[in-house]
């Protein structure tokens, strides 16, 4: 669907998916806004992406921060919330879980997200939309991955409770499977595609997913006009299998 130019936030928007979304959207003649914690991660992405985009660092974890970005940051349509990860790739069983370490770990990922959208709810246009972003672990736990399975999950399900209640602001989230991003690269670079091959080969598209192609799923909810409350995989089938 094509619609007219808009303004799209993507708070994690300098690097991985959130930055490929950026792209996205400025290729489609959006206007930008990417938002980090680390102001020379975003003055570099927003030399990267050029014209059309602008940026701002902002603590997600720190309420007054974010109350503060999005006073400063003015009318907008689109919210994408990218920004967190899920703890790193070890699997830790529950006894060796240190529990204060891991409430910070819903820090970003959750009740930043939250802190987002309702700073900045004031300032979104009633026709836009928020997405938000969980991960395969919602739908495939593997062992010593509970946190981070139970962190996915309360992210599908915040989508669905505020689908309702921001209506008619519409809330989505995208839910990636293995995707090629910076994350990675703490796997020895001679290993790496190889690593890769063997953790996607049960699945019906038996490789790794690409930004761009993570990216194309939020750009789509964007302009899904009467689409919200939804999950969307781009995980090249591997919660079907």
């Amino acid at each position: 669907m094509t619609l007219p130019a808009q303004r799209v936030v993507i708070i994690g928007g300098t690097s991985g998916i959130g930055f490929a979304v950026a792209e996205a959207a400025l290729a489609q003649g959006d206007a930008v806004v990417v938002a980090s914690s680390q102001a020379a991660n975003v003055e570099a992405a927003v030399g990267r992406l050029g014209r059309g985009a602008a940026g701002h660092r902002v603590d997600v974890t720190n309420e007054t921060d974010v109350a503060a970005f999005f006073a400063r940051l003015g009318a907008f349509d689109h919210l994408v919330f990218t920004a967190g990860d899920w703890g790193g790739r070890g699997a830790r069983t529950l006894a060796e879980t240190d529990l204060a370490i891991a409430a910070t770990r819903l820090a970003v990922r959750f009740w930043g997200a939250l802190a987002a959208i309702k700073h900045g709810l004031a300032a979104m246009s009633p026709a836009g939309s928020i997405t938000l972003t969980d991960g395969l672990l919602a739908h495939r736990p593997r062992k010593g991955s509970a946190l981070s399975t139970a962190m996915a999950g309360a992210i599908e399900h915040l989508t669905r409770g505020l689908a309702v209640d921001l209506a008619p602001v519409r809330v989505n989230a995208v839910c990636p499977g293995l995707i090629r991003t910076d994350v990675w690269n703490s796997l020895p670079e001679e290993g790496r595609e190889a690593q890769f091959q063997r953790m996607t080969a049960h699945q019906p598209l038996a490789r790794i997913g690409e930004p761009a192609e993570a990216a194309a799923a939020y750009l789509h909810l964007m302009r899904a006009t009467y689409t919200t409350g939804q999950i969307l995989h781009v995980d090249g089938g591997g919660s079907v299998v």
